[in-house]
Parts: structure tokens; C-alpha cells; sequence
């Protein structure tokens, strides 16, 4: 039997080049997004059996109505990839409205919360457990100026992270992070063309594809049962951030 993978912001991007890149490795993969069309255009791309669900990760009943559909298609989930995500404008936090930070925390926390708990319950069930892979950045170490709202979701994700990998023990679910630095991309070019530094200047930063990206996320979804890659970060090797400041 297949592997099965559920993909959240699979429309397009990331969550697009890795479902692709599973199911070129003969894992049945399900996508998971907010547009229709973008989905069924994933899906058509798959060389295995795929399927696209319309789903906002913050509501408690998309995601079931998600993975229910999932486990009655395919039978079982394998793998969750959670990666949908979106930022808020670089703004001062006192300028920032309290409505885009709310929108941030259910989009990028409250999201992953409600698929890993899905993913988990289902994994609970069967025989080989499962493994969640929840897509981090490096702002779950080093924040940008006036980033609050998503510097504080992907440090909270690290949190989750860690939980999942303890909890998920007795019962064979694994859990790791990546961490992706720029990658190119509807958030990761705007950061080519020129993104706010801590000293206050404008630089473009570098990018890369992103084939290395899909390439750790195969390699960590395919690790035996047992092994787990905790963390592991991805970016460009000359990338402002091992020197921010």
C-alpha cells in the first residue's frame, strides 16, 4: 500500500513542489487549501493517485472534514506536512491592528494545532503511527524587525514540535521542524527584493529554490520508524541570519 501524505497550503509554493515531490517518490498525496482551482491544478500535476480538499486550518471542522476524507480515500495518513502560513506588514506593534494578529495566530498556530491533533488521532489508530512535519523558519530563533505576530507563531511551533515528539512516543508518531530561510517563492522573493534589516537598511537577501527544501522533506518522511530529524534548517548559506544584529 502507498503512503499517504496530507499537505496544508499545498495550492501552490512549497506545499506545492513537495506534494509533487512525494508523489514522484509513489506516496498518495492530499492537498489542502483555500482555492479550488489551485488544488485540482496540484492534483493533475501528481503521477500517483492524489485528491485536493478546500480547507481553512483555523476552523475545527474544516480540518476534521480534512482528514476524514483522507482516511476514507486513502484509509490512512502517513505523513502530515503542516505548512500553511501567512506573515502580517512590517509594521511597528503599536501600529499593527489587533485583527492581524489574531489573523496570524489562527492561520500559522491555531492552524497547525488543529491539523496535528487530527493527524494524531488518526496515527493513534494505526499500526505504524505516523510523522508530522511542521514547516518553521528561521524566525523560530531570530526575528525580523517589526515581526512580531509571525516571529511569535513559528516560536511557538518549535514548542509544539517538541511536544508532539514527546507525546508521540508511546503510540509510533514522530515529529520534526524545518526551517526554512528565504526560498523562492510568493513570500521568499519579496525578501530578494529588498526586506528591513535590524540596523535599519534595505537589502536584498538571497534565496534558493526550492528542490532542497522538497528534498529534506522526502528525506524526513521517508526515515524508518523510530528515527526522527528533530530539526533542521535550510537557506541559503550566505543568508543574513547567522549574523543578524
Amino acid at each position: 500500500m502507498k503512503r499517504v501524505a496530507v499537505i496544508t497550503g499545498g495550492g501552490a509554493g512549497i506545499g506545492r513542489a513537495v506534494a509533487l515531490k512525494l508523489s514522484e517518490a509513489g506516496w498518495n498525496v492530499v492537498v489542502a487549501g483555500r482555492t479550488q482551482l489551485s488544488l485540482e491544478e496540484t492534483v493533475a500535476l501528481m503521477p500517483t493517485e492524489g485528491m485536493g480538499v478546500v480547507c481553512d486550518v483555523s476552523n475545527e471542522d474544516d480540518v476534521k472534514e480534512l482528514f476524514s476524507r483522507a482516511v476514507e480515500k486513502f484509509e490512512q495518513v502517513d505523513m502530515l506536512f503542516n505548512n500553511a502560513g501567512i506573515a502580517a506588514p512590517a509594521v511597528p506593534i503599536d501600529e499593527l491592528p489587533v485583527e492581524t494578529w489574531n489573523q496570524v495566530i489562527a492561520i500559522n498556530l491555531t492552524g497547525a494545532f488543529l491539523c496535528a491533533q487530527a493527524a494524531f488521532g488518526q496515527m493513534r489508530k494505526q499500526a505504524d503511527g505516523g510523522r508530522i512535519i511542521n514547516n518553521g523558519s528561521v524566525s523560530a530563533t531570530t526575528p525580523r524587525p517589526f515581526s512580531a505576530p509571525y516571529t511569535c507563531t513559528k516560536h511557538a511551533i518549535s514548542g509544539l514540535t517538541k511536544s508532539l515528539s514527546l507525546d508521540g512516543r508511546q503510540f509510533g508518531i514522530s515529529c520534526g521542524q524545518i526551517d526554512l530561510g528565504n526560498v523562492t517563492s510568493k513570500m521568499g522573493d519579496k525578501m530578494a527584493e529588498g526586506v528591513l534589516q535590524a540596523n535599519g537598511s534595505v537589502l536584498g537577501e538571497p534565496t534558493i529554490a526550492v528542490d532542497p527544501v522538497c528534498d529534506a522533506i522526502l528525506y524526513m518522511a521517508s526515515l524508518p520508524k523510530g528515527t526522527n530529524v528533530l530539526n533542521i534548517t535550510v537557506m541559503a548559506n550566505d543568508m543574513p541570519f547567522v549574523g543578524r544584529g
